[in-house]
Formats: structure tokens, C-alpha cells, sequence
């Protein structure tokens, strides 16, 4: 995990890894007088005893593990859940790969459940071609029941994969609230058709946007929903934007909008998990070692998410995963050890003194209390 985080994805990287000296203390043990694990103790670590069907599940289960941890700690009046799938490209013959037409390629095609502070709760590796909300059940359940009754509210966010009568009844047994995109028919569009005509008179030069809230039932529903229409009209542009969202919030519905568009966040973090810590990189040939893979690079992503929500002084806020990666952890540093002690003397080209002894200090104060004597 601690590799990855660096940037060092791939197994082969262990044998450069396993005599750096900060990786050795990071280790520990063993690790700091002789090297930490080689290529080939990782590769078997990762593919024999990780894809054990037990083993799996509970890497499965490490993720949420970690953030009651955190919670525990700081313990959170809300929760946000937002769901979304992503493509990670595979090539050659992976098992489970397979073309899939959204994304024009080959591809495996994993699902992924944050929370508001982009936390991983929970992910699944899925083969290429299967829907963007198949199997969502499996990953969203774990987690509404981790945060059953320890929270005051609970909230879900989705795209219109996510529109399905399965997922609202789930969702309302549960007590949340949620706020899932409907795609557009011509039922719904018959609803707004007032705000569907072109305002009289010359265009403006100004966006305008209009909203509405009315009931709807499609025929696979059993009762009615309050659905939520936004409509934008642009200069230029000879039609309307129309959105239309089902909720089983109170709001207003221009409040209702602006809470689902903060669900955009939750694709910047997918982004930056490519891009940082690169978990579309599934390499291996069988479904359930890329599956193993992809739970490590979760963690080693929360990890880094941990650090930049819960340790990072407020001059660090605008960092993303990679600038934290790039200024404060993959940086070089000269290790000095000592009879009773080890030195890290590291420049202060990206991290001033003062910041890092912030760092730290955040740091301690995350420790439990020492027990009682």
C-alpha cells in the first residue's frame, strides 16, 4: 500500500523498494536492519493467498474498517454516499475483460462507493460489459448497514444508472434520503412543456434557468415521486437543457439541484485515483488477482486521503492527491541512523519547515489517549 501511494503500482517495483531506507522503517520490524518483502514474496502475497475467497472479502471489508476508525475519532453528523462506476482499459486475454460500447473498448468495469469527504466506503471489480448499476446492492449494503443508527442522517447521490425502482424502495426502507438523475421521456417532458418554449422576445445574452417540482409515476413504480426539473436556456443555442431528478427530499427544488451537482466531486475523485495512485492499472491475467489489486490501491488511496483531510494544514488545502504525493511524500530525504535513533533530513524545497512541523503536530493529535494507569 505504502508503495503504490508513492507511485510505485507494479510488483517488479518491490526489488527496487525492499532496500530503500524510508520504506524499510515505514516497514518496520524485521524490514529495518535486513529489506523489507522482494517481487516474488509480493507476487505470491497478492495472487495466491489475497484471491482466497475469504481473504478478498475481508479486504473487501478493510476500507470501511478504516473510515469508523477515523470516525471514532471525529465522528460525523452526516454522511453522503455517492455511487458511480469507472473503466479501467485491460489488454490482451484478462480474464473478465470485455468490450464495452460506453466507453468504446475493453475494459473491466468497477464500481465505487465515496463518501462526502472523498473516502472510499467500498468497491467491486466487475467484468467490462455489464451494466453501470449491476450489482449495486452487493457494495451499497455493506455500507448503509456500517452507518445504520451511528448517524443522524444518511444521504445517497447517483446518476441515472441508478434510476430504478430496486434502488428507491432500498433507499427509503432504509430512511435515507436521495437524490438519483432521471433520464428524459416524454412523460416527464409533457410535465414542464410550459418551460419548454422559447422565451418571447429577442434571446438574451444571459443564461436563464428555470425550475419545477411536480409528482410522477412510471408504470414500474408502486407509489408516486417527487421529481425535480431543472432548464436552462443558453445563448446560441436553440433548444433547452433539460435535467430532471428524483428525490424524496424536502427542499426546494434549487436546492435539490445544487445538492446533486456537488455529486461532480465524486468523478474528480475517481480521477485522481487514476491519476495518482493508478488503479486502472490491472494487470495480472486472472479476474480475481486484478480484483485483489484494485482493493490495494483503494486503501493506498484512502490512506493518501486520510492524510490530506485529517493531517494537512489549512495552506495545503487546495493540494490534490498527486501534489500531496509529489511535495510531501515522494521526496528525497537522507536517513541517519544512530544507536538510540534515525534522522530523516529532508529539503525544504516543497514543504517549509513550520508547514511540516503542523503536519506533525495534526498528526499527534489524532493518537488516542494513553489508558488510564
Amino acid at each position: 500500500m505504502f508503495g503504490r501511494l508513492v507511485g510505485y503500482e507494479d510488483v517488479n517495483d518491490a526489488d527496487r523498494l525492499c532496500r530503500d531506507p524510508a520504506m524499510r522503517w515505514v516497514v518496520g520490524d524485521q524490514a529495518i536492519t535486513g529489506s523489507a518483502a522482494s517481487a516474488s514474496q509480493m507476487g505470491r502475497f497478492e495472487t495466491d493467498w489475497l484471491t482466497r475467497l475469504e481473504n478478498l472479502a475481508t479486504l473487501a471489508d478493510l476500507p470501511g474498517q478504516w473510515i469508523d476508525k477515523v470516525h471514532h475519532r471525529r465522528p460525523p453528523r452526516i454522511v453522503v454516499l455517492d455511487m458511480d462506476s469507472s473503466e479501467s482499459p485491460t489488454y490482451g486475454e484478462q480474464e473478465g475483460s470485455a468490450y464495452n460500447g460506453h466507453f468504446g473498448r475493453t475494459c473491466y468495469h468497477p464500481l465505487f462507493v465515496f463518501n462526502q469527504l472523498g473516502d472510499v466506503e467500498r468497491c467491486a471489480l466487475r467484468p467490462g460489459n455489464v451494466h453501470s448499476a449491476d450489482g449495486w446492492r452487493a457494495v451499497l449494503e455493506p455500507v448503509v448497514s456500517r452507518y445504520r443508527g451511528t448517524v443522524k442522517q444518511l444521504y445517497f447521490r447517483g446518476d441515472a444508472a441508478f434510476a430504478n425502482p430496486g434502488v428507491y424502495e432500498f433507499l427509503e426502507a432504509e430512511d435515507m434520503g436521495y437524490v438519483i438523475r432521471l433520464p428524459v421521456n416524454r412523460v416527464l417532458q409533457d410535465k414542464i412543456g410550459y418551460l419548454l418554449k422559447r422565451p418571447v422576445g429577442r434571446p438574451s445574452i444571459e443564461m436563464r434557468r428555470y425550475y419545477a417540482s411536480f409528482s410522477y409515476q412510471a408504470q414500474s413504480w408502486k407509489k408516486p415521486r417527487r421529481v425535480v426539473a431543472k432548464v436552462e436556456w443558453h445563448p446560441g443555442e436553440l433548444y433547452p437543457r433539460v435535467g430532471f431528478i428524483v428525490t424524496n427530499l424536502s427542499r426546494p427544488a434549487e436546492r435539490i439541484v445544487a445538492f446533486y451537482n456537488q455529486r461532480g466531486t465524486c468523478e474528480q475523485w475517481i480521477k485522481e485515483g487514476k491519476g495518482a495512485i493508478k488503479w486502472t492499472r490491472l494487470s495480472c491475467r486472472s479476474f480475481a488477482a486484478n480484483a485483489v489489486r484494485l482493493q490495494l490501491h483503494v486503501l493506498a488511496y484512502n490512506l493518501g486521503n486520510f492524510m490530506r483531510t485529517l493531517a494537512m494544514p489549512k495552506a495545503a488545502e487546495p493540494w490534490s492527491l498527486t501534489s500531496l504525493r509529489e511535495k510531501l511524500i515522494k521526496i528525497g530525504a537522507k536517513v541517519v541512523s544512530h544507536g538510540r535513533y534515525t534522522t530523516f533530513q529532508m529539503a525544504e524545497v516543497a514543504v517549509p519547515r513550520q508547514m511540516f512541523q503542523e503536519i506533525l503536530m495534526l498528526i499527534a493529535q489524532l493518537r488516542a489517549p494513553p489508558a488510564p494507569a
